[in-house]
């Protein structure tokens, strides 16, 4: 960046001479760092594919978490720094209790990701912060029906059939589009998921490698377990040892 430029690099509260916060643009390049996680529509409900691949063998997988239960019907997966994310889930979680302590009723998924999205805007317009580097998918079922919103680091939210945020945005964003069909069953919605996410880590899911989300009508919002997400998967049964059956 050329010197005469480094005032609307380092201030968040000021517009550059062609109309951009650059804070906020790095912020979404620390998006396109983080993990691939993608949320898809399916008749009855919403599912939500993140990838959980440990970087270490030293690490405990059950430590590594991306997707999140809000309310009872409401989940989120998200994609950047991680610490930002938690915030972020800890602001909705309260905002959500809040709401059914003060009305008697759990919150829209809509309504509650505005909320979500109008307090990551603050960071955008005043001084002494900077912007969340992290985006997050929404979903949930309400009275209105089955939701998926998108958030952005700038607190712009959009509606989504299907979306992808974190690093392999653009090769399953271009898979969804070819691929996707609008009232799918769970299982078809399942498989095209796992699909897409194959086609951006370019390797098979395993159960311990991806984390599933799942919010159908009339349900709780439920994270699958190991065991569930094999039996989902498809993936085959172990096996008995030679040795062992030489044994029985």
């Amino acid at each position: 960046m050329q010197p005469g430029q480094m005032a609307y690099d380092r201030g968040i509260t000021v517009f550059s001479p062609d109309g951009r916060l650059f804070q906020v643009e790095y912020a979404r390049e620390a998006v396109k760092k983080g993990s691939t996680t993608l949320g898809i529509k399916f008749k009855d409900g919403v599912l939500l594919v993140a990838d959980k691949r440990a970087t270490s063998r030293l690490i405990e997988p059950e430590s590594v978490q991306k997707i999140y239960l809000v309310d009872e019907t409401i989940g989120c997966a998200t994609s950047g720094l991680v610490a930002d994310a938690r915030i972020l889930v800890d602001k909705a979680r309260s905002q959500a209790q809040n709401y059914k302590i003060t009305f008697g009723e759990n919150i829209a998924v809509e309504k509650l990701t505005k909320v979500i999205c109008d307090y990551e805007q603050n960071y955008t317009q005043y001084g002494g912060g900077r912007p969340f580097g992290t985006a997050m998918l929404m979903c949930g079922t309400d009275d209105l029906g089955v939701h998926l919103y998108e958030t952005d680091p700038s607190g712009a939210l959009v509606a989504y059939k299907a979306s992808c945020i974190g690093l392999g945005r653009p090769a399953v964003m271009d898979f969804l589009e070819k691929e996707y069909k609008d009232d799918m069953t769970y299982s078809a919605a399942l498989k095209l998921g796992l699909k897409a996410l194959e086609t951006a880590i370019e390797e098979a899911p395993k159960a311990e490698s991806v984390e599933i989300g799942v919010c159908m009508v009339g349900e709780r919002f439920r994270i699958l377990s190991n065991e569930q997400k094999a039996k989902e998967m498809g993936a085959p049964k172990a096996t008995k040892s030679k040795a062992a059956k030489k044994e029985e």
